[in-house]
């Protein structure tokens, strides 16, 4: 009702602007004409033979009179008689004729028509376009709703060389990119794999964190494969209206075979691809519809057809089991953050098209961006570049590329937020004291950075970067860490034998480690090799309610003194070194107070050790 309302006050809108327009036009028209009186013969011949009149022209019967004075006066003359006789029987003079100029004009047709119709067609003329216009509305809406249901994917031809990416605009993700070679080959000569029997996986997931460029590496394939690539979010299936996103699943896939071979991506398939009856947040009918149909379309699939179901996910553990039998998303592959050497190539790929400093090392960065995304990495390159224009500068340098690791890491500096001297003491002993036990412990990833300046939500942050890129981790390096992490505890108890709230963040990350180091990973002593808990009970809520612990109360009173026993190891750890190394805390805390910053190499001189390679 809205709409429709919405709609005619639109139309109506356009009707008074034309009138509007149309009443200017006419009114400027009429008004371009100027006055003219009427006369009679006889003050005619009165004004010829007082030299008053300096034209006449005949339109028919009619005439118009140009007098000496501008003005311009109008009468008739008698029917079938000429001009001159008439004004000869009225007592015109010969001479007084003869220096009389007459003009006759021929009647224009379109002046008369318009000024005598005109003001009856105006009407209907305007009428005429509201009743146009509203049924050329009506229409569009009758298309939209015949159209509710069509799919409302976006196509990328194989031709559209703005939108076409290949294998080698995809930096990193080498193990991906051969496994999907398969599917290239497949779309560009099916009939290899046919003759023998074969049947190419009609499904293809692609899981990774968020950022590691799924959709990219989607594109990639039907561009090396040079397919039609139909890319469509699973949100956009649903609506609510019941049975819309069934019906959009029928159009894409009839839309995929016909233009076949092709791909079709799903982006986000979570959205409508969660587990069934999983009780609580799960039962949406909507959805529901729209997850069977694509079973129920995969199912459909004939050996011979040329058509690559994609899909992305970052929550592979919420996928109807469903989906993932063979025959349907068979064929999974995984995209793990890039490790160094990607993204160093990944770096390169997005600071092609920017000016760069000759001073620029990217395997530097590289190196200090450990568990950085494709997305964080592009993220990050653009930060630099903003960094070097709001400083006027032509070219992106190092140290712009290092501040803005900072800036995506830990958020922007907060220059207005000040600390008194008291909070800024603070603060440099409770980095001073994270830094110190880092660089004390063989474990503890190196110390790049140590500042008390605020950025995001910190008062201070102390910078570790691990040397190479980790897959596994000890028990020595969680106890370590615990270590480091409660290092600015004990150093504010030792130092001013008083606590502030700054360590509240430090306590809350190493309390989660203490406790997935007896509940995860079985590095208990006392527990042994048991995991607590299971990660696949936490995606639904009605799950997390309807399951029993997987432990006892005693096992949970255990599990807490370990915890517990584990965070005073920690602290014990981190107090003996500060206490042993006090001048040196004091040293590097006093360095901060007055410099606020200490870099990798200063550190490393203060903390009188070698750095860590």
């Amino acid at each position: 009702m809205n709409k429709q309302l919405s709609l005619f006050s639109k139309n109506l809108l356009y009707v008074v602007l034309i009138f509007f327009v149309l009443a200017t036009a006419y009114g400027s028209l009429t008004g371009s004409f100027q006055e003219k009186k009427e006369i009679t013969l006889t003050e005619l011949v009165g004004q010829i033979k007082k030299g008053e009149v300096t034209k006449i022209s005949i339109e028919q019967d009619d005439l118009e009179i140009a007098l000496k004075d501008g003005s311009l006066a109008t009468t008739k003359k008698e029917n079938s008689t000429a001009l001159s006789d008439t004004l000869v029987n009225y007592g015109v003079t010969a001479e007084e004729l003869a220096r009389l100029p007459i003009e006759i004009k021929n009647p224009s047709g379109l002046v008369f028509w318009l000024s005598a119709i005109l003001p009856f067609l105006l009407p209907i003329i305007l009428i005429g376009i509201f009743i146009w216009m509203t049924a050329r509305q009506v229409q569009r809406s009758n298309v939209q709703a015949f159209g509710f249901g069509q799919s409302r994917a976006r196509v990328i031809e194989p031709g559209d060389k703005k939108e076409k990416v290949m294998f080698k605009d995809v930096a990193g993700a080498r193990e991906a990119k051969e496994e999907l070679l398969e599917i290239v080959d497949f779309l560009k000569s099916p009939e290899r794999f046919l003759a023998i029997g074969a049947r190419i996986p009609r499904g293809v997931l692609l899981m990774g964190a968020p950022g590691t460029g799924k959709t990219l590496l989607a594109k990639a394939v039907a561009g090396e494969a040079g397919v039609p690539f139909f890319l469509m979010s699973a949100s956009e299936f649903v609506e609510m209206f019941v049975g819309v996103g069934a019906s959009r699943v029928r159009d894409l896939f009839k839309m995929a075979k016909k233009a076949a071979p092709a791909i079709i991506f799903i982006d986000e398939i979570d959205a409508v691809g969660r587990h069934r009856g999983a009780g609580l947040g799960g039962g949406h009918d909507e959805r529901e519809q729209t997850l069977n149909q694509i079973l129920t379309e995969m199912d459909g699939f004939e050996t011979s057809d040329q058509v690559i179901i994609m899909a992305a996910t970052n929550r592979p553990d919420v996928l109807d089991p469903a989906l993932l039998r063979p025959g349907r998303f068979d064929r999974r592959v995984i995209l793990d953050l890039p490790d160094i050497g990607e993204r160093e190539e990944i770096l390169a790929v997005h600071t092609k098209k920017k000016m760069m400093a000759s001073d620029v090392d990217l395997r530097r960065i590289a190196e200090r961006t450990p568990g950085f995304s494709g997305a964080d990495l592009a993220n990050l390159v653009n930060e630099a570049a903003i960094f070097a224009a709001r400083a006027s500068r032509k070219e992106v340098t190092q140290m712009d590329l290092i501040g803005s690791i900072e800036k995506v890491m830990l958020g922007p500096e907060r220059k207005s937020n000040l600390l008194s001297v008291k909070e800024k003491e603070i603060s440099a002993y409770h980095e001073a004291g994270h830094a110190l036990v880092a660089a004390s412990l063989p474990h503890a990833d190196p110390v790049h950075k140590v500042s008390i300046v605020s950025r995001g939500r910190a008062a201070g942050y102390t910078l570790k970067l691990p040397t190479e890129d980790k897959h596994l981790y000890s028990k020595s390096f969680f106890l370590d860490e615990l270590a480091v992490s409660l290092g600015g505890y004990a150093a504010e108890i030792l130092t001013f034998d008083e606590l502030t709230t700054g360590a509240s963040d430090d306590l809350r990350k190493a309390t989660a480690i203490a406790r997935d180091l007896v509940t995860r990973y079985g590095m208990s002593e006392r527990i042994g090799p048991v995991a607590l808990t299971n990660d696949s009970d936490m995606v639904f809520l009605g799950k997390e309610f309807g399951h029993e612990k997987h432990y006892s109360e005693e096992i949970a009173a255990l599990v807490d003194a370990e915890v517990a026993g584990f965070m005073k190891d920690a602290y014990k750890t981190a107090r003996g070194i500060l206490e042993s190394k006090k001048a040196k805390l004091k040293e590097i805390a006093d360095y901060l107070i007055k410099h606020e910053t200490i870099e990798r190499d200063a550190f490393a001189e203060l903390a009188g050790s070698p750095m860590q390679a």
